[in-house]
Formats: C-alpha cells, structure tokens, sequence
C-alpha cells in the first residue's frame, strides 16, 4: 500500500542523511519530489538521488537552493508550483550545527546556525502554506532536535534554534488548523549521518549510547517513517505535535 500516492513533497536538505532518507521513504510510498541542496560540493550527490528517485517510477527534481535566503525560497516554491503545480508536504529538514562553548561562540556562528535551522523554516513555511491553504490540505514537518527540548553544553545555538522551531510549529498549526494544514515537528536523538560520524565509535560513542535506553543511535530510515506517518492519512488527526525519535533519550 502506497500512503503518499501522488502527493508532491518539498524536501529542504535531502542531498545526504536525513533528508535523503524521506525523499527516498516518500517516493517509495508513490510521491512526487522537490528536494534542495546548497552547494556545488553536493550536485554529485544531489543528481544521484535524483536519478534514484525517478528510477522509482515518480516525478523528481533537485533544485539548488539556499534555504536561509528567503527570495531563494520564493523562486524555488514558485519553480515547484510550475513544475508540479501543487504543494502538498513540506519538511523542512535543512539544517547545521557550529557547535562552540557560549564564551567562545561568534556572532557570526549564532547567526548562521539561526539563519540556516530557524528562518529557514519561516522562510519555507510562508511560501507553501498558499497552495495548501488553496487546496484546504497540507502537511508540513519541521525538524527540531531533542536538544531543543533539553539543551546541551557546547550549543546554544543549535538548541536556541531547534527550541525555536518548535514554538512556531505549534503557532502555526492553531493558524492554519481550520484550512486542514497540520504542522508538526520531529526531533530526533543521535542519529547515524555524515553530521554525526565522529560519534560512531570509540569513548564518545559509547558515553552517548549510556544515556539511551535503547543503547544505540537512530538510523535515517527510523526518522524518514516518522515522517511519513505524519505526512500520510495515518496521521491526518495530529497537528501541533513534537513526535521525539531518540530511543528514550529525551524522557
């Protein structure tokens, strides 16, 4: 059974981990597919996972797009409309990390940290919510962090942000409930990515690993089926909701 069957979905970030783990999720549940990317460094990547995902007998396309930079959101959701004519899913997934102690920590990293995880989920969100109000359907999943919930030493930042995230997810959703678009927010634990790959073995892994009850990191597929749960019908009564997928870390 294909739960996304002709659905069109933005994917922010889906060249590598996360994001890449839901584009492939979604088409493989029969969506059509946005995705961006940011650098030159990642087209290799990006026309790969592009190829894969037509390979699955769907529409794709990969835009390069700086999801910080809100005149790039607007040309991309306007380049979407016009390709797809409809935007029915929008996860925002963009996202880094500058992680530094709070004494050491610039301006500049805060900046870019927020500009990157928080304003691009304002920026995104404005954009798709006129064709999902339009259509009176729609799905937007942002990507928070348990360390938005919980804090950690050495980011401030990336928490501020994630913390952020999920106080606009909540607003927008008593906005936009009456149109039938949900919003919600996953945060995720430790999860097995190129962002975390200095965490997969050795002292670091293993302190980490203590404090999950589960005794292990998330895999990307593990976060793309939460959002595919809440992007399809079998979530279609949940709105205003942080789903944490962390293996109990977060309790």
């Amino acid at each position: 059974m294909k739960l996304l069957e002709n659905k069109v979905a933005i994917v922010t970030g889906a060249a590598r981990g996360i994001g890449e783990a839901i584009a492939l999720k979604f088409a493989e549940h029969g969506a059509h597919i946005a995705f961006t990317y940011v650098s030159d460094s990642s087209a290799e990547k990006a026309i790969a996972l592009e190829k894969r995902l037509i390979g699955s007998g769907i529409r794709a396309k990969g835009y390069k797009s700086n999801a910080g930079d809100f005149s790039q959101c607007e040309t991309f959701v306007n380049d979407v409309l016009k390709e797809f004519g409809t935007v029915d899913i929008c996860i925002n997934n963009a996202g880094i990390s500058k992680d530094n102690l709070l004494l050491r920590l610039t301006p500049e990293q805060w900046d870019d940290v927020i500009k990157i995880n928080l304003n691009s989920v304002f920026y995104m969100t404005k954009q798709v919510i006129r064709p999902m109000m339009k259509t009176k359907n729609g799905s937007i999943i942002n990507m928070s962090s348990v360390i938005g919930e919980m804090g950690n030493a050495g980011q401030t930042s990336y928490a501020a942000s994630k913390a952020g995230i999920i106080g606009f997810t909540k607003s927008v959703a008593k906005e936009l409930g009456s149109r039938n678009v949900r919003c919600n927010a996953i945060a995720p634990g430790f999860v097995e990515t190129d962002m975390t790959s200095y965490l997969k073995e050795g002292e670091t892994a293993d302190k980490y690993k203590a404090g999950i009850p589960l005794g292990r990191f998330a895999s990307a597929e593990e976060i793309a089926n939460t959002a595919l749960f809440l992007a399809s019908d079998l979530g279609k009564y949940i709105t205003g909701q942080v789903i944490s997928v962390c293996g109990g870390l977060n309790m």
